[in-house]
């Protein structure tokens, strides 16, 4: 073996890195390696191999050496005007758990800041703590446990901290687990402490498994009038939950998390259409409950389901029309000759739209009305295409183009509120009203259509939803009254249209209905001050206390004496002239900076806005079929499912309040599903 100063009868290269002083070069042959002084490790040495390999060596046989200056290892070579120097430290083999690296001062010379000095101040290593941050980071972006078990993981982390121990699967989970019962802490102990009431939406999920799910998700307004949403449960459902046991589960998670004599109003999905199940949830939490005798106000149904359920309807009437286009389409890009044939009659017929043909995705709707909105505007080539090319044989009678013109115009309407609802940073229930009586309004004109296939399509669609008109409407009026924009007028407007010469029984209806609400709160407000209702409660509760004969008599008190006082917080609301309407007009601001004036009124708007009259997420909103649970999730036991649902909601919360201008990706749970 010899020495490298003899190779090749050459002056060797001079060793210019600190890395050679733990390094032997030596040559055999026509090789070179470096051996490790202190583990006697051979290496690649030759000088294209540089020294980078060398370097991660020795952070990893630095335990095998009791002091070794590691700071020039750490040492990164910069450009000629940047240099960065790390104050010595030692590294023991046998240190406690407490010693630590602590690079001291770093000096940055760059530019004009030569002389800029960066303090590090201490930096310690934690076994304990990365490990939670890594259980954290798995939670918030919906990475897999697994992960933990990937080789290209655990180089990554060995690379970047030799000093972690990578932890198993389940001690991630473990992890996980304790981190979520941390949180719900501070979350049960947020919504008890509201003055305000919950709304709680519910939902149905399945896996691809077809297992059940149920999720819980409170909506409320905080003390700081903002609006807040909380997944509280993500129940597994097994066999033995079948549908008529839902509201047991349901009231369970109530009371688990002690809000069901907070409640104020539950939003349904799919599941909603069942009144058999409000009912008998009603049933189970009247006893805490307040006395409200509203039912419309406690069980409300989706406003997107009941788009999707119609827009289907629409679809399902024009399924073989929209067979044949996609067949179109389909043609068209099946080749270049026939793209070229379809540009030239379209060129005869003087089309000049540029639009690309798109197949759509079965199972996102909003995709088929793009698609027969831009096949739409090339009609009269398509119209003319078998003339000129006898292999096309999709083409549509003046009928069936006519047929699917208008319900591309009905779904254009449709796809515009759903983007309303899915993209509002902040959907308090006032902006439903509006879109919502749009629809009814359009529904009922549909059903006017002279054509017999059209006609009955819409009065099917309508039929879907008067049932959900008829469980809403309230709920989506007396927020609209409780807009300053609106009060009562719009609710006026809209229901001359919807009910012709019958609008104003209707109207009083609602009237009375927000009235009758106003004076349960103001009963409420009595009890406060008198200390018999339930504390952070905004409505009265039924009293356990048997014995309270004159719980009756606070309520002939409160209706006897309106008379004598001055006018009531609703009927000062409603006589004021109504707010200006502008698109920067933020309503709970204006109830939380008019909170004074309506001490009551506002009580009641808190609860009634934050209502939610939509169950729709971002990512399912133009979905035709249900939230599927992705099978990541899905292969998880029940505990730990949930735990990582609601606390990913949570810290995606927190960190959106720590940083609003962050967005954080994340792995959505859901996947498409026919």
């Amino acid at each position: 073996m010899e020495i490298s100063n003899d190779l090749a009868g050459k002056k060797p290269k001079r060793l210019t890195s600190v890395v050679w002083n733990h390094f032997e070069r030596v040559g055999k042959g026509d090789s070179c390696y470096a051996i490790c002084i202190h583990c006697n490790k051979k290496l690649s040495g030759s000088s294209n191999s540089g020294t980078t390999h060398l370097r991660n060596h020795l952070m990893r046989c630095l335990k095998r050496s009791s002091t070794i200056d590691v700071s020039q290892l750490l040492a990164v070579k910069r450009k000629k005007d940047t240099t960065i120097s790390i104050a010595n430290v030692s590294f023991d083999e046998g240190q406690r758990k407490d010693d630590y690296i602590k690079p001291r001062i770093l000096k940055f010379d760059q530019d004009q800041k030569k002389d800029e000095i960066v303090n590090l101040g201490s930096s310690k290593f934690d076994q304990e703590r990365s490990q939670i941050d890594l259980a954290r980071m798995i939670i918030l972006h919906g990475y897999p446990l697994a992960m933990v078990d990937h080789v290209g993981f655990k180089v990554f982390v060995k690379n970047l901290q030799p000093m972690f121990e990578v932890v198993p699967n389940s001690a991630v989970e473990k992890a996980c687990v304790e981190i979520y019962e941390k949180e719900k802490l501070k979350v049960y102990e947020t919504i008890n402490k509201l003055h305000g009431r919950i709304n709680l939406c519910v939902e149905m999920w399945s896996s691809p498994e077809n297992i059940e799910y149920l999720c819980l998700t409170a909506n409320y307004i905080d003390e700081d009038w903002k609006l807040q949403k909380k997944i509280l449960n993500f129940v597994t459902l097994d066999s033995s939950h079948t549908e008529d046991m839902l509201p047991e589960v349901i009231n369970k998670c109530l009371m688990d998390w002690d809000v069901d004599h907070k409640l104020f109003a539950l939003t349904f999905d799919e599941i909603s259409t069942d009144d058999e199940i409000v009912l008998r949830l009603k049933e189970q939490i009247s006893h805490k409950r307040p006395l409200l005798s509203n039912v419309q106000l406690f069980g409300v149904q989706s406003a997107a389901h009941i788009i999707k359920l119609i827009v289907l309807d629409a679809m399902e009437a024009l399924r073989e029309v929209i067979q044949k286009i996609r067949a179109s389409v389909k043609y068209v890009r099946s080749s270049q000759v026939a793209q070229v044939k379809f540009n030239e009659v379209a060129q005869q017929v003087g089309i000049s739209s540029k639009k690309n043909f798109l197949l759509d995705c079965p199972v996102q709707w909003h995709s088929t009305y793009i698609m027969l909105e831009t096949v739409l505007e090339y009609r009269g080539a398509f119209s003319l295409l078998q003339d000129h090319d006898p292999a096309y044989t999709s083409a549509l009678t003046d009928t069936e183009w006519e047929w699917a013109s208008s319900v591309t115009g009905y779904m254009k309407l449709f796809v515009e509120i759903i983007n309303v609802f899915s993209s509002n940073k902040c959907p308090t229930a006032n902006m439903y009203f509006p879109e919502i009586c749009d629809v009814h309004i359009q529904l009922i004109e549909w059903c006017k259509s002279p054509d017999n296939c059209l006609s009955s399509m819409a009065l099917k669609m309508k039929a879907k939803f008067d049932k959900y008109w008829s469980k809403c409407s309230f709920a989506l009026a007396a927020a609209a009254i409780l807009d300053p924009r609106f009060k009562m007028k719009l609710v006026e407007y809209y229901y001359s249209l919807i009910y012709g010469s019958a609008a104003l029984d209707r109207i009083k209806e609602v009237s009375d209905g927000i009235r009758k609400l106003f004076n349960a709160y103001s009963i409420c407000s009595t009890m406060i001050d008198q200390g018999s209702a339930l504390p952070g409660s905004s409505l009265p509760s039924t009293s356990n206390d048997t014995r309270d004969r004159l719980r009756g008599f606070d309520k002939f008190l409160h209706e006897t004496s309106l008379s004598q006082n001055e006018i009531s917080d609703l009927d000062k609301y409603l006589e004021e002239p109504v707010f200006p309407r502008s698109c920067d007009f933020n309503i709970l601001n204006w109830w939380k900076v008019h909170m004074p004036m309506y001490p009551i009124l506002s009580m009641m708007a808190r609860d009634v806005l934050g209502t939610s009259m939509s169950t729709v997420a971002l990512e399912s909103a133009f979905s035709t079929g249900g939230r599927v649970l992705d099978d990541c999730r899905s292969s998880l036991n029940a505990d730990t499912l949930q735990a990582l649902i609601c606390t990913r909601d949570w810290l995606r919360i927190e960190s959106r309040d720590f940083n609003p201008s962050s967005s954080h990706s994340t792995r959505p749970l859901v996947i498409e599903s026919n």
